[in-house]
């Protein structure tokens, strides 16, 4: 059969700003969803749309390096752009280069891809970050870990992180589709860059699987189960399928989330006919036995929605998993202002079916400050996409605060706003506080990007960083 390029998709500009203080401070407008015309991309000009639905396709046409993606853009960016990506990956870079073509088609979508309309672009800012978009004056915060949640702290079997009383986190592995250089498990996902040398998992995933269905068996408490890595759409569905029904078979497990960036990064893979098939099966075991079992993916603006996201999305509902939600990330010069969030949210779900759930604010890992936003524009951000949206579909603004958890900015104990220092408190121990009879009692200290102190806050970091 003769394969066709696909008709070239124009998507207009958004529309300009208004010129005058009349009106709502956020005007709804609907946008229906598009695939941006791959074609205009001098290394896809001749990719048929049966090539570019396929999942295989996609993962061969990855872009892992500098060349490759010079071939991609051709001569549409100069060298400086890729002078730029260089000095990042060479000194910066806590993620490999590891991006999906669905993903950098979402990129600069309006036209020929420039150097300047990618510098701007909010999906490259966080996917394929370059040196120019790092702090030089505190490039790291310096209490920034590379594990700053201390996941690996509270491991109780490989891979098994059981920080919350009644929920664990299992990361079946450490790769991902796609690699996203705001990663919380910079640490462990992933291959090393000259930066980091990442952590490896020690044990076959067999042994690691068992170890976990071992854990939750002997562990009733636990009735949720956050199914994650790395990413779930690079484990084998067959492997996957099994530890699913594993989980099932555990009669106090009543909660089941699938966490899945690939479900916008890589769409494809959950079209996939033996995935869909899989994924039935797995959703009607679960209806069956009274489990909840939802997909989260991790959406951080609106560019990254296309007709064949909400498709995958789709899909998975309709064969019967229960909610298909969204975890986003705050981030500096992606979509940390109102309209960013509030334009997400509705084409999330209005468009593509996905139920907006958190926005986290970004970790505190090496090399992020310029991502990262303080906790008073948390607080302003979560205050300012009240009222728009239906109340179930208005995500929580949380800060994931070490040894904490996650917490609605406004839950804020203290705030040193001079200094950035914000202070928590919470009512469960983790895993690693058993024997602590202070857990419950303590302030726990989570800190403000430096460059959005006032001077005199600055100057004390400067004075105090080594303490």
């Amino acid at each position: 059969m003769t394969q066709t390029r696909p008709p070239v998709q124009t998507i207009p500009a958004p529309p300009p700003a208004p010129t005058t203080l009349t009106g709502q401070p956020y005007e709804y407008r609907r946008s229906p969803l598009v695939e941006p015309d791959w074609t205009r991309f001098p290394g896809w000009r001749d990719v048929t749309r049966d090539q570019w639905e396929s999942a295989q396709w996609q993962r061969v046409n990855c872009v892992k390096n500098i060349k490759q993606l010079r071939t991609v853009l051709g001569d549409t960016v100069d060298d400086t752009f890729y002078a730029d990506l260089e000095a990042d990956q060479r000194a910066l870079a806590t993620m490999s280069m590891l991006v999906t073509p669905q993903m950098i088609n979402t990129m600069a979508p309006y036209g020929p891809p420039t150097t300047d309309a990618l510098l701007a672009d909010p999906i490259r800012r966080y996917m394929i970050p370059v040196a120019s978009d790092r702090r030089t004056d505190w490039p790291s915060h310096p209490y920034a870990t590379r594990d700053s949640l201390h996941e690996h702290d509270m491991w109780v079997a490989e891979g098994l992180t059981h920080r919350y009383p009644t929920k664990v986190l299992a990361e079946l592995l450490s790769t991902c589709p796609q690699y996203c250089g705001h990663c919380t498990r910079m640490d462990l996902v992933g291959n090393s860059t000259p930066t980091v040398d990442k952590l490896k998992l020690s044990l076959k995933p067999v042994d690691r699987y068992d170890a976990h269905i071992a854990y939750l068996r002997a562990h009733p408490g636990v009735r949720d189960v956050v199914v994650s890595g790395g990413d779930v759409a690079n484990v084998p569905w067959r492997n996957l399928e099994s530890y699913l029904m594993r989980l099932l078979e555990i009669e106090t497990i009543r909660d089941i989330r699938l966490a899945t960036k690939a479900l916008m990064g890589l769409p494809q893979h959950w079209l996939q006919p033996d995935v869909v098939e899989g994924l039935e099966r797995v959703a009607r075991t679960a209806a069956r036995r009274g489990v909840n079992l939802a997909i989260h993916t991790h959406v951080n603006h609106a560019q990254s929605l296309t007709p064949l996201v909400a498709r995958a999305a789709q899909t998975a509902l309709d064969i019967g998993v229960r909610d298909v939600r969204n975890q986003g990330v705050l981030m500096r010069g992606v979509n940390a202002t109102s309209t960013d969030l509030l334009d997400l949210c509705f084409a999330l779900q209005g468009e593509a079916g996905i139920l907006p759930y958190y926005f986290y604010m970004c970790d505190m890992i090496p090399n992020a400050e310029h991502w990262r936003v303080p906790v008073w524009h948390a607080q302003q951000l979560q205050h300012d996409i009240m009222g728009y949206l239906p109340g179930y579909a208005t995500p929580r603004i949380v800060c994931d605060v070490p040894f904490v958890g996650k917490r609605w900015v406004h839950m804020v104990t203290e705030y040193d706003r001079e200094r950035g220092i914000s202070y928590w408190t919470k009512n469960y121990r983790t895993s690693i506080e058993s024997a602590d009879l202070e857990a419950l009692s303590k302030r726990y200290a989570y800190y403000d990007p430096i460059d959005t102190l006032p001077e005199a806050g600055q100057q004390w970091w400067r004075v105090h960083r080594d303490d």
